[in-house]
């Protein structure tokens, strides 16, 4: 079931680009944006402000990918950069059910996501941050 929301944020000092527009896609990403507004250590932060080109393998071509957050935070006296993707976890692992209706089609999610985040990686490492794809169970929802 589709979930969209505008996410306004009580810090709007800390976020990146339009503050006015920031758009929550799921429950999980409400509950992250709530978390990077009123975290202490969170320096700064952005949703889908970040531009990826990577190769879409069931479109055999270049397209592009906007993580879900970018971060800055404070951990003792260093600076540290994420970039974030929140997905469900059994987006994050090749289908198994081969018998499943939309096997196909949880297959080529897989490989789309798959690509999307080993060039957010690459973007990642060239620009000293950490990719991290979190899932239910690091947002503690079950």
């Amino acid at each position: 079931m589709p979930y969209k929301t505008k996410f306004l944020p009580k810090n709007p000092s800390k976020y990146v680009g339009d503050h006015t527009n920031i758009i929550c896609r799921s429950l999980w990403e409400r509950k992250f944006c709530k978390y990077l507004d009123e975290n202490e250590s969170i320096i700064r932060w952005a949703s889908e402000e970040i531009r990826i080109p990577y190769f879409c393998p069931v479109k055999k071509k270049v397209c592009f990918y906007y993580p879900d957050f970018l971060f800055e935070t404070k951990e003792e006296s260093s600076v540290f950069t994420y970039l974030v993707e929140i997905k469900p976890k059994k987006q994050t692992a090749p289908p198994t059910n081969k018998k499943k209706k939309s096997y196909s089609e949880d297959y080529a999610r897989y490989l789309i996501n798959n690509s999307k985040w080993e060039s957010a990686k690459e973007y990642c490492q060239k620009n000293g941050w950490e990719f991290k794809i979190l899932t239910e169970e690091h947002l503690h929802i079950k």
